[in-house]
């Protein structure tokens, strides 16, 4: 494999630091774009990603890079937020990269842009549409629900209480993928062609599990039943919905109604490839080893939790 020059934003999040590990496993040089000097066991250069100026003054400085990979996300996935970084962000690094004559550019998208009913969402497939028009050779990966995303529950069912699970548990399914295994299939697009000029929807190995079978899983690792408790799906579309009413004369609640709203799809949408009609577990392609259930029973082994951040959804 040739060694290639890689400029990563994102590095300090969850996924990024996993891609970050991978492009140096496979022996790549990386610069890595961050908000602040941390030690990420490479270098790093210090800048606002959201200032055109910025990354081209303090991030590429007139130097050769051979690819882009973007891992930055909004953080709570409110409109503001959304298309601030999602977007704009995203669209400043695009055209920093062909000033500076890059030729690729890797992009951390989510596969639930497929289905777009949210501001991120929409967000999201506007950058998308603009790299796929940029002339880069380009890679779009959306990844299905991350291990940390599933495991907020983990806390609570050791302590007793039971699992919450949405209708009647089975509503939603998934492949979930961990941080390595995506963190390689995204160092990956570097090489692999078939993955260039490509949108890339990806889970981790199969098969597709809903919320009863983390259920199961769980009672298995634990060796006691769990207990369950099933929230109604209209509980939420009433909270959503009074929420936009208020909305409407307050900004604070209208962020609160899409929070309410981001809440309620991943309640009931699946993590899977979308066919325009229904969810396909078949057709949502796999990669990597790491199962969920196995980072469960380490987890779960070890008596730690999971520091979920911004991936508390289950």
């Amino acid at each position: 494999m040739i060694s290639k020059r890689i400029f990563l934003t994102g590095a300090t999040g969850t996924a990024g630091r996993a891609t970050l590990a991978a492009l140096q496993e496979a022996g790549h040089d990386v610069v890595c774009f961050a908000r602040s000097a941390v030690d990420l066991g490479g270098e790093v250069r210090v800048g606002d990603i959201g200032d055109a100026a910025s990354l081209v003054r303090d991030g590429f400085r007139g130097e050769a890079f051979d690819a882009v990979i973007s891992c930055i996300a909004s953080r709570s996935g409110t409109p503001r937020d959304a298309w601030a970084v999602d977007h704009d962000a995203n669209l400043s690094l695009l055209r920093a990269a062909r000033e500076a004559s890059v030729g690729q550019f890797v992009l951390l998208s989510a596969i639930c842009v497929q289905k777009p009913l949210l501001e991120f969402q929409r967000a999201k497939l506007a950058f998308e549409a603009e790299l796929i028009a940029s002339g880069l050779t380009y890679s779009i990966v959306r990844p299905t629900a991350f291990f940390k995303s599933l495991s907020g529950q983990l806390d609570r069912v050791r302590a007793g209480k039971p699992f919450l699970v949405f209708g009647d548990g089975t509503l939603t399914a998934c492949k979930p993928i961990s941080d390595r295994d995506l963190g390689r299939y995204i160092a990956g697009c570097l090489e692999d062609a078939a993955r260039h000029n490509a949108v890339l929807p990806i889970g981790g190995p199969g098969p597709a599990i809903t919320p009863l079978d983390q259920v199961a899983a769980l009672e298995a690792i634990l060796g006691h039943e769990v207990r369950v408790k099933r929230v109604p799906v209209a509980m939420i579309s009433a909270i959503r919905g009074g929420l936009r009413i208020a909305g409407r004369f307050s900004g604070k609640l209208a962020e609160k109604a899409e929070l309410a709203g981001i809440g309620r799809y991943y309640a009931t949408e699946s993590m899977l490839v979308w066919d325009g009609a229904r969810y396909d577990a078949e057709a949502t392609p796999e990669t990597g080893a790491d199962t969920l259930f196995e980072f469960y029973a380490q987890v779960i082994g070890e008596g730690r939790s999971v520091a979920l951040g911004d991936h508390s959804v289950f």
